[in-house]
C-alpha cells in the first residue's frame, strides 16, 4: 500500500520531468563509455594546469556544457582505540570509509542525479536518487538519500564532519540516515532565510527493499520534515554543509533548526530497517508500534569558531494490546509490559554541545559533551543506555575538507557498565 502511495506521486510529476530524467540517464552512460574507450586522454584534453585541484574529482561535460557530470570520492583509513573498565584493549587499523560517487546535471531540462557507494561497507549503496529542479530554490528527489528529518550532525555528509565520527546522540538514534522516498527542499528569502524540507519514506532505512520476493518493508509510511531559520543571512560560499568555520565568517551567522517525524509502523531498533523484531495483536495478525522523532539545533559561525547544540527525543505510541509472538496470544505474559517497548527501540532524550576553533592556517581544536537519557531508566536492556560523553579533537586541514588530519580521544561514562576510553587518529583524502 505505502508503495502504490509513493508510486502514484511520482507518476503525476510532469513528462517533462520523467523525459529529462531518462535522457539525462542516457548522456551519464554514454558518458561512462567514453572514460572507459578513452580512459585519461579526454581529461588530458580538458585539464589545464592550475584548473583542476585536489578533491575536485573527474569533470566532463556534453553538449555546449548543458550535460555535466562528475566521478569523485574519499577514502579514510585510520587507527582506534578501545578500553572498556577491566577489559582488553582493542586496537583497529582499518579503511573506514571508501566512498565512490557519480553524479550529473542537465541544466536545460533542470534534472540532477547522483549515485554513491561505500565499498568499506558490506550493503555498499548509499545513495541514487534523481532531482527535478523547479528553480533556483525549490526541487523534488525521488530516491535513497540521507534525510534531514534527523539531528543536526545527521545532515553532513560523513567527508564534513568536525570530530572523525559521528557522536553518540547520532549514532545512538540513528544509522545512516538514508532513506528512500520522496523529498522536496527550498528556500525562502535572502536576508532572513527560511528552509523548508518535507519527505515521504518507506520508514525501513537504506537499502530496504529486501533480499527476495518475500523479504519486504514492514508497516506503513515515514512522514517527516524539517524547517532550518538563518535570521542574520546565508553562511558564505563554500561554508555551508558542515559545523566548522573554514571561512572565518567575518559576521555572526546563526543557523536554527527543528525536524520531525512520524513513522508508522517500525520493526527496528531506530526505525531504519525491517523485521528485527515483530509483534502480534490478540488475532494473531502483525501489530508494529509507531515511531517518533523530535529534534532541535542551532549552529553558530564567526571568525572560525563555531558553537553547534542538540537535542533529540524519541518516543513510541501504538502499544495498547501488543503481543510478543503469535503462537500463544492468550497467554497475558506474552503482553508487553509497560516499559518493555524500551529492549526493542531507542526511546529517550539526549542532548549535546560542542565548541570548536580553526585557525587561518588549518589548526583545529573541538570539544563536545553529550547526555543520553533513557525514557525507562528500570529497564536494564535498554535499547538506549544512560551515558555521558565527553570529546576532545585535534586536526589540521590542509586543504579544507578534502585534505585533512584528525585525533580524537572520549571519554564514556555508563551508568550501568563503568567507562570506557576509546580514541582514533584518521586521514582523510578526497579525491
Amino acid at each position: 500500500m505505502k508503495y502504490k502511495i509513493l508510486f502514484s506521486f511520482f507518476h503525476q510529476l510532469s513528462e517533462r520531468f520523467l523525459l529529462s530524467w531518462i535522457y539525462l540517464i542516457q548522456k551519464a552512460v554514454s558518458f561512462c563509455c567514453l572514460v572507459f574507450l578513452f580512459s585519461f586522454s579526454g581529461f588530458a584534453q580538458d585539464s589545464t594546469p592550475g584548473k583542476s585541484a585536489l578533491g575536485d574529482g573527474l569533470n566532463f561535460s556534453l553538449n555546449e556544457d548543458n550535460f555535466q557530470f562528475k566521478i569523485s570520492g574519499f577514502v579514510q583509513p585510520s587507527y582506534q582505540y578501545y578500553k572498556l573498565d577491566k577489559q582488553k584493549v582493542e586496537n583497529n587499523f582499518r579503511t573506514k570509509r571508501t566512498y565512490l560517487n557519480f553524479g550529473g546535471k542537465a541544466l536545460r531540462e533542470k534534472v540532477s542525479f547522483f549515485v554513491q557507494a561505500d565499498f568499506s561497507a558490506p550493503t555498499p549503496l548509499l545513495d541514487a536518487w534523481a532531482a527535478y529542479h523547479f528553480n533556483s530554490k525549490w526541487e523534488v528527489s525521488v530516491g535513497q538519500r540521507r534525510t534531514f528529518t534527523n539531528n543536526r550532525e545527521m545532515t553532513f555528509d560523513e567527508d564534513k564532519l568536525q570530530f572523525s565520527d559521528r557522536g553518540m546522540l547520532s549514532t545512538g538514534f540513528s544509522g545512516t540516515g538514508r532513506e528512500f522516498g520522496i523529498f522536496v527542499q527550498g528556500k525562502i528569502g535572502k536576508t532572513f532565510v527560511m528552509m523548508p524540507q518535507l519527505a515521504i519514506t518507506s520508514g525501513d532505512g537504506a537499502n530496504s527493499f529486501g533480499t527476495n520476493s518475500l523479504d519486504v518493508d514492514l508497516g506503513g509510511l515515514k512522514y517527516g520534515g524539517r524547517l532550518d531559520i538563518m535570521p542574520l543571512g546565508e553562511f558564505s560560499e563554500g561554508n555551508t554543509g558542515f559545523s566548522a568555520d573554514l571561512k572565518h565568517e567575518e559576521n555572526p551567522k546563526i543557523l536554527v533548526g527543528v525536524a520531525g517525524s512520524f513513522n508508522q509502523g517500525v520493526s527496528s531498533a531506530k526505525g531504519e530497517g525491517h523485521a528485527d523484531f515483530i509483534f502480534y495483536d490478540a488475532n494473531k495478525t502483525r501489530n508494529l508500534p509507531d515511531y517518533r522523532k523530535l529534534s532541535a539545533d542551532i549552529l553558530v559561525k564567526f571568525k572560525g569558531f563555531s558553537l553547534m547544540a542538540e537535542w533529540m527525543n524519541a518516543s513510541a505510541s501504538h502499544l495498547k494490546g501488543i503481543y510478543l509472538d503469535s503462537i500463544t496470544p492468550i497467554n497475558t505474559s506474552k503482553i508487553l509490559a509497560p516499559g518493555q517497548i524500551s529492549q526493542f527501540l531507542v526511546l529517550g532524550n539526549a542532548w549535546n554541545a560542542q565548541l570548536g576553533y580553526v585557525s587561518k592556517n588549518g589548526y583545529a581544536i573541538d570539544v563536545r559533551y553529550e547526555n543520553m537519557s533513557p525514557e525507562f531508566s528500570d529497564q536494564a536492556f535498554s535499547q538506549l543506555q544512560q551515558a555521558k560523553v565527553s570529546t576532545l579533537g585535534l586536526g589540521k586541514y590542509f586543504n579544507g575538507h578534502k585534505l585533512k588530519l584528525q585525533a580524537t580521544v572520549s571519554q564514556v561514562e555508563f551508568a550501568n557498565s563503568g567507562k570506557a576510553m576509546r580514541g582514533e587518529l584518521l586521514m582523510q583524502v578526497v579525491f
